[in-house]
């Protein structure tokens, strides 16, 4: 809505305490579909599906029709799938998308754009300004694609960072998990011991989920290899960038550790974390609130930034974990969808997203805005995560992502794993693979 009319509106009730009032769920069908026979416009919208997010999404629509119930909206969760691209890459292809979805992962919308699945938001005549007003400078530009369109409005980021044991850390002598590669392996040396003495190690350093899935190498290969390269990209004008000393030192990395037995070789049916099994592990601020609600008596932890090869003046970057929201081309209502977007990403709805998601909006002025100045006084484990938001890099955004990712996670397995290859050797294969994807 614009500025105008906002004044002449009740502001969006905000603490997490006040329920809104009821929201019908949408049951099937595509978006911006008219089931009554009439003209009016209806909306449809699609968040994720966790519990918090389609906590935030009633919320969010109940005020909504609220305030609009010449435009009413129904939210259904997206429909369970193994991942949300491959359900919205369905519906895009049946025609049955609906008019707004948030949960759209950056890395997936150039394939949901050659699909001509998305609306150009640019299309819209605030849409710069809107871009002005939310988002830090220049960042509007890594989301354009190659067409030259943008198709989603940045919504939220969760930075990628170490979360640790600060008690196992200090018996070991350390006060923050080391920054290097080197120091934090030789860590891993003191802290990774036989808690019971029955001569069996269940005590390690840092939990990695070393299964093939691509989507595991965010929190791995892809998040130590943004560190050691400074927010190096994967892929650049279908050139593939990674074959180089920073991706080589990150799998060594791995491999050394899973060779020097720190990392443990096998997954977990528990919380390892909380449980005292592993010191540390790269998580997001979603994982604040879970720790919080589990956590032992006495149980000390904080964030760290992601390890490094080696000293350097910067902090690193990371993956930020982004998601974004967009509106498809099946919509019938596109000014009216563009309405409930900028209504989704408004202060008051960011403040919400924050309160009930644990989850950081992007905003450029997050951390000065005195909106927010209560809720991080109150959540200062908070703090860390919006510090690095700033420095945080997407995936990238070829269409064939998801299967350069892939072939990263089988050589890393390979290579960190097995050790049936060198890093050398395994980023190189990797690599090759990604140029044959790429023709």
């Amino acid at each position: 809505m614009d500025r105008a009319k906002e004044k002449h509106r009740k502001p969006l009730r905000l603490a997490t305490s006040v329920l809104f009032a009821g929201v019908a769920i949408f049951a099937g069908g595509c978006g911006g579909r008219d089931t009554s026979g009439t003209q009016h416009p209806r909306l449809v919208y699609w968040p994720a599906a966790n519990p918090r997010e389609v906590e935030l999404a009633r919320k969010l629509v109940a005020e909504w029709n609220r305030l609009h119930p010449d435009v009413p909206v129904d939210m259904q969760p997206v429909p369970e799938s193994q991942s949300t691209e491959e359900v919205l890459l369905t519906a895009i292809a049946g025609r049955t998308t609906p008019d707004v979805c948030s949960n759209i992962w950056p890395g997936a919308v150039a394939q949901f754009a050659r699909a001509k699945g998305l609306v150009p938001l640019e299309s819209f005549a605030d849409f710069d300004s809107l871009v002005r007003a939310r988002l830090p400078h220049g960042l509007i530009e890594s989301y354009r694609q190659v067409d030259g369109h943008v198709y989603e409005i940045p919504w939220k980021i969760n930075p990628v960072l170490l979360e640790y044991n600060v008690t196992m850390f200090r018996e070991a002598g350390y006060e923050r998990p080391p920054a290097t590669y080197q120091e934090f392996l030789e860590a891993g040396k003191r802290i990774t011991k036989d808690r019971d003495g029955d001569g069996v190690i269940d005590q390690w350093l840092m939990l990695v989920d070393f299964r093939v899935k691509w989507w595991l190498r965010f929190f791995d290969f892809y998040a130590f290899y943004l560190a050691a390269s400074r927010g190096g990209l994967l892929v650049e004008d279908r050139q593939v960038l990674f074959e180089n000393r920073a991706a080589v030192e990150v799998f060594r990395f791995f491999q050394q550790g899973f060779a020097l037995g720190v990392f443990p070789r096998s997954t977990f049916q528990v919380d390892a974390f909380l449980l005292g099994k592993v010191a540390s592990h790269t998580t997001g601020p979603w994982n604040i609130e879970h720790v919080e609600r589990y956590k032992p008596p006495g149980f000390e932890y904080d964030y760290a930034p992601i390890p490094v090869p080696d000293s350097s003046c910067l902090p690193p970057v990371t993956y930020g974990d982004p998601k974004n929201i967009a509106i498809f081309t099946t919509t019938r209502w596109p000014k009216q969808a563009w309405e409930f977007v900028k209504f989704l990403v408004s202060r008051e709805a960011d403040l919400l997203l924050l309160e009930l998601c644990s989850q950081l909006p992007v905003r450029k002025d997050l951390m000065r805005d005195s909106l927010y100045a209560g809720y991080f006084m109150s959540h200062p484990k908070m703090i860390a995560f919006a510090e690095a938001a700033g420095r945080t890099q997407g995936p990238g955004s070829v269409p064939e992502l998801k299967e350069i990712f892939d072939a990263i996670s089988h050589e890393f397995e390979s290579c960190c794993f097995y050790a049936h290859k060198t890093p050398e050797q395994a980023v190189h294969a990797a690599a090759e693979r990604a140029r044959e994807i790429l023709r």
